[in-house]
């Protein structure tokens, strides 16, 4: 094993030019939540190129996939690609704050960043399938695209319609975002639920607003002659203010959770004497369990009512994500981090084109140049029960989990493990101040600060693809932890899946469009 596994960093090490280039091509798509086309098209025409078969369209969702290669029977193992990036974020891959070539500011940008979390799964996929063809090691790959994980998106939809149930073993992986939880996986203290919906205003009847009932309602009168009825964007501002007003009161004080919100239409750039038709608001919460979420979600509700009565219009909801809480499985966590220990963390201040870019960037700053300008965490490994030690120290007792992810969906379908490896990350100055946020976009985006986190993931995914394909006793024992945790599929302690809705895509996602002055941002270059 310890060859396959040293074949594995061969593999990655010399495919790292191929890895580097891929990135780049997302990174530069830039493509936000339900509007990754360009984005899932190279996914699938890549892994056609692999041998692999590709549902497009998975779920009903135009930018999912799912990709299955088999290698005779054995296990089946999961892992996926992300790739939406998130609006006004459009940073380029270099050393001063600029958006990407002929783009506005506010077009999408990779801030997490998703473009190198699946070239970093997909290297470690392909690795796992060349030593299943060079060794005649059995077993299937099942790789998916998940579209619109910053809405907590697909998973959710890939779940309630079935395609986790034959999986054996999930391997989730993300770049680091917060201290402890770089160059570590989870162990008790998995990502949280969330909620996420879309309430819509419409003011259907602008004529009968403030009629008696015996009136004859005149539509000329209304608007010129008579108060003007609200309209929707009056009842989208009472929904937005109301909900703000309320937040305090929505759940007890000290739980850990957020809420936040987006507008997506607006009064249709009416700026007549006319009242707006259609208001459209965002809200996603995340939340420590499935309860929490129901009880905002009962509070913004009786807001929109409200909000709709007093502006004369009507409300609906539709959701666009029911996301479950994570749960742990140890044996995963522990086989994982043990082939990160055997890869080693990631090195940035020892290349020495990585930390010419770091002091480039502190340079145009107006900040001294550091010697060693990446944090010493990105290049130390924690293991991941004392990552868990040092995340409980923030939370109280009675919380299982915190933040949200939607990989969590995975989790009760199969033994699941929450893999991450530092990004480039620098230093504190030494006079305190804070990098703007666009240095961390860039420093996710520039191949000679992101290539060394890529390498270092993919070899991490690879070897443990391979373990829980020839180790069958430790994926017995992952599958043992899982039914003690749940009961099994449909046990007592099992959470279904929530999802009871369709893709939510037909919204108004911000996206790119072509004009007659070619492909821009929704937003125009200014």
């Amino acid at each position: 094993m310890k060859n396959i596994k040293n074949e594995i960093l061969a593999w990655v090490d010399d495919n790292a030019s191929d890895l580097s280039n891929w990135h780049q091509t997302i990174f530069n798509y830039g493509e936000t939540a339900w509007r990754e086309y360009k984005s899932c098209a190279w996914y699938v025409n890549r892994l056609r190129e692999e041998g692999f078969e590709v549902e497009e369209g998975s779920g009903g969702m135009p930018t999912a996939f799912c990709a299955i290669w088999g290698n005779g029977d054995g296990p089946t193992i999961g892992s996926y690609a992300e790739y939406d990036a998130v609006p006004g974020n459009c940073q380029a891959a270099d050393t001063v704050q600029r958006a990407r070539d002929n783009l506005s500011e506010h077009a999408g940008g990779h801030t997490d960043p998703h473009s190198a979390l699946g070239i970093s799964s997909l290297g470690g996929l392909l690795a796992a399938k060349k030593m299943m063809e060079q060794h005649n090691i059995p077993g299937t790959l099942k790789y998916f695209g998940e579209p619109a994980e910053k809405v907590r998106g697909s998973k959710p939809i890939h779940a309630a319609n079935g395609y986790y149930d034959d999986l054996d073993a999930a391997i989730s992986f993300h770049p680091f975002y917060m201290l402890p939880l770089s160059n570590t996986t989870r162990w008790n203290t998995h990502c949280g639920a969330a909620y996420a919906m879309i309430y819509t205003f419409e003011c259907k009847e602008p004529e009968a607003w403030l009629s008696q009932s015996d009136e004859a309602a005149s539509p000329i009168a209304a608007s010129h002659t008579s108060a003007r009825a609200p309209g929707a964007n009056d009842a989208l501002m009472q929904m937005y203010s109301t909900s703000k007003l309320l937040k305090e009161s929505m759940v007890a004080a000290g739980t850990g959770w957020s809420m936040n919100e987006c507008i997506l239409t607006a009064g249709q750039a009416t700026a007549d004497n006319l009242p707006a038709q259609i208001a459209q608001i965002q809200y996603i919460m995340r939340v420590p369990d499935l309860e929490m979420a129901e009880t905002v979600t009962r509070v913004l509700d009786q807001n929109a009512a409200a909000a709709a009565q007093i502006s004369h219009c009507s409300w609906k909801k539709d959701w666009v994500c029911k996301s479950r809480p994570g749960l742990p499985n140890h044996v995963m966590a522990q086989l994982t981090y043990d082939n990160l220990e055997f890869v080693g963390a990631p090195k940035f201040n020892e290349g020495k084109a990585a930390v010419k870019k770091a002091q480039e960037i502190q340079r145009n700053l107006g900040l001294d140049e550091m010697d060693a300008p990446f944090m010493t965490e990105c290049e130390e490994l924690i293991s991941p029960q004392d990552a868990e030690r040092e995340l409980r120290k923030q939370l109280p007792e009675w919380q299982k989990n915190f933040t949200s992810d939607d990989y969590t969906e995975y989790c009760w379908h199969a033994p699941t493990v929450r893999l991450y490896i530092a990004r480039p990350t620098l230093k504190t100055p030494d006079n305190g101040k804070k990098y703007p946020a666009w240095v961390m976009n860039a420093l996710g985006g520039i191949p000679e600060t992101i290539d060394p986190m890529i390498l270092c993931a993919s070899k991490t995914i690879g070897n443990t693809i391979i373990d829980l394909l020839t180790k069958p006793e430790v994926l017995a024992k992952a599958k043992e932890e899982f039914e003690e945790r749940t009961g099994g599929i449909g046990g007592e302690n099992w959470i279904a899946p929530q999802c009871d809705y369709p893709s939510p895509h037909n919204f108004r996602w911000p996206e790119y469009i072509e004009t007659e002055r070619g492909l821009e941002w929704w937003i125009p270059k200014n």
